[in-house]
């Protein structure tokens, strides 16, 4: 999923591939759909990239000493050539799995040895898997503690139409509100103004329902029990480099996470976060779609 950008007929939009070199000399194919990034993203390193899903490791957020957000998102992956099959009861054939390890001056901003597996994998009807695997790999027998989250953009028509179903009821901390706990009291989230939150122990199943677009994302997660909800909304966009001023309204972040409890792994120990994200045809307005259905489904 990636995020959105407003344009117009006089606004010259990239073919939907683009090929392209990074600064290391590596080539890479860049793909893009109409609404699937932002025209004021900057794709140059180390500078991340406001679309996609970032990868947001060791660090979420400014909840430590590292950059925000942690450095996994601004560094080169390398790609497994020989990666571990697949189950053989998976109907999933199209995948790939790309490998991080620290660099030296990664591990003198974070002192500890890691490997970093993340599988991408697409389902037969479209579906988005990604699994992200990290094993303490430090030879000194230390323990090692981050934060995660699965930094998703999703494409919306419009944010006024945005309807999120799975998270009401639950506690969330607000990052707007000096991160002060609170208790969400609608009967789903809607979205009136800027909003930074993370709801803890969310369900494994959410539903994001876009009326615009007659159309659900439904989002499962596992072994993150947290989920970030974010908009930037105007006055904020106005102020950030890399979305324009009116994209807020054609994006909005759902990003399953690990925030408030901090993993923590001893050497050798592995811990395995995944992400699934399925879009289903639906207009909630006329009542095409029950969201407990798509919930409980």
């Amino acid at each position: 999923m990636a995020a959105a950008s407003s344009s117009s007929p006089s606004t010259p939009r990239p073919s939907s591939v683009e090929h392209t070199k990074v600064p290391t000399g590596l080539e890479k194919l860049l793909l893009r759909e109409e609404r699937g990034w932002s025209a004021e993203a900057i794709f140059k390193p180390p500078k991340a990239i406001c679309c996609g899903i970032p990868i947001c490791f060791p660090q979420f957020g400014t909840q430590g000493n590292l950059e925000k957000h942690g450095f996994a998102r601004n560094r080169s992956w390398a790609i497994d050539d020989n990666p571990p099959p697949l189950p053989v009861n998976t109907a999933i054939k199209t995948f790939a799995d790309l490998i991080l390890k620290p660099s030296e001056e990664d591990l003198k901003i974070w002192p500890h040895s890691f490997e970093f597996r993340l599988r991408i994998a697409l389902a037969p009807g479209g579906d988005l898997l990604l699994t992200s695997r990290i094993r303490n790999t430090n030879t000194d027998g230390r323990p090692f503690s981050f934060t995660f989250a699965y930094h998703t953009y999703l494409s919306v028509s419009d944010i006024s139409e945005i309807r999120i179903e799975g998270l009401e009821t639950l506690d969330y901390i607000d990052n707007l509100n000096e991160k002060e706990r609170f208790t969400e009291q609608g009967d789903a989230i809607v979205f009136e103004a800027e909003v930074d939150k993370i709801y803890l122990d969310a369900p494994s199943k959410i539903a994001i329902i876009d009326h615009g677009k007659k159309r659900t994302y439904v989002l499962r997660k596992d072994g993150l029990p947290d989920t970030v909800v974010w908009n930037p909304w105007d006055k904020k966009s106005k102020i950030m480099q890399d979305l324009g001023d009116e994209e807020y309204k054609h994006m909005l972040c759902v990003e399953p996470a690990a925030v408030e409890k901090p993993i923590t792994l001893k050497p050798g120990e592995e811990w395995k976060g995944r992400m699934e994200i399925s879009v289903v045809p639906s207009s909630y307005c006329s009542g095409q779609l029950d969201p407990e259905k798509v919930l409980q489904g």
